[in-house]
């Protein structure tokens, strides 16, 4: 079988399973089995595969036929240039979030000392792992609840060679944080998706995505409520707390935060011009900046 022939049979194969996209998913899966880019796969379509590259090949379109995101299929995904490994104990970072690492990244460059981060619910360990390889002072610890995906945090973290600045915290919540720490940052894509609404996900992420990750509690802000009453203790009084967060939630958020008298900076767009970052400042900071700040 030559590569155009398996291209168009398992193109109409993952059509059939209700795959998007079913053709390039179908590409980027040969491309990754084979280890050529893309778009060589034009270069290549007389290529005879051999017995044992059709077999593997089949494995993995059946996976993707199953609805299993590619990502995990190939185990792992590009997350601001850096290649992140992934597997089903961490969430898939979406483009969203490299809008988030970027703010934070550009925050922490502008400061002119070593400062402390603290990634809140740090899953693949992408957005911590990003800050780290981005500001070169940082110093950064990366908490999250699962010890699976610590685990696959560390793994990026040594591949990336920043795990001598990335300490990994197993822990739920602000309680399991050493003492007497306070951060310039604390940086959350905390899970926001209303409960009732995950049923109705695409099964890509239903049913493979870890549903930790994805629920934020019946109205999508628990964890958002937790930050906000939790978070000004461990902030210095220049600090900043940034968040990820999901469509239409933009002014229940701003609410809660204001309500406690956190100062809300900003809030950023996303690449469809969504509200979906919001910047705040602790309860107690002034609202003229200090010259520390700028």
């Amino acid at each position: 079988m030559t590569v155009l022939e398996i291209i168009k049979r398992s193109t109409d194969f993952l059509a059939r399973k209700g795959v998007d996209s079913s053709r390039l998913q179908t590409e980027l899966l040969l491309a990754h089995l084979l280890g050529l880019p893309r778009m060589k796969l034009y270069l290549n379509f007389e290529r005879v595969l051999t017995p044992s590259e059709v077999e593997k090949f089949r494995e993995l379109i059946q996976r993707r036929g199953q609805r299993e995101p590619l990502q995990y299929v190939v185990g792992s995904t590009c997350f601001c240039g850096l290649e992140i490994a992934l597997n089903r104990h961490v969430l898939i970072p979406r483009p969203e979030t490299e809008l988030l690492a970027e703010h934070g990244w550009q925050m922490l460059n502008a400061q002119h000392r070593t400062p402390l981060v603290l990634d809140f619910g740090t899953g693949s360990g992408c957005v911590a792992i990003t800050l780290a390889v981005k500001t070169p002072n940082a110093q950064v610890y990366a908490l999250d609840i699962c010890a699976d995906a610590i685990a696959v945090a560390r793994q990026n973290a040594d591949r990336h060679g920043v795990a001598g600045r990335i300490q990994f915290l197993e822990g739920d919540g602000f309680a399991d944080l050493p003492a007497g720490l306070d951060f310039d940052l604390i940086i959350s894509n905390p899970p926001y998706i209303p409960t009732a609404e995950i049923e109705t996900l695409q099964p890509e992420v239903r049913v493979f995505e870890p549903r930790r990750a994805l629920d934020g509690g019946v109205d999508g802000l628990d964890y958002f409520r937790r930050l906000a009453a939790e978070a000004p203790r461990f902030l210095k009084p220049s600090g900043r707390l940034m968040m990820e967060f999901g469509d239409g939630q933009a002014e229940a958020i701003r609410e809660k935060f204001q309500h406690e008298n956190w100062i809300v900076d900003t809030i950023h767009e996303d690449y469809t011009r969504r509200p979906r970052i919001l910047v705040a400042k602790r309860p107690d900071q002034p609202q003229i900046d200090t010259d520390e700040d700028r």
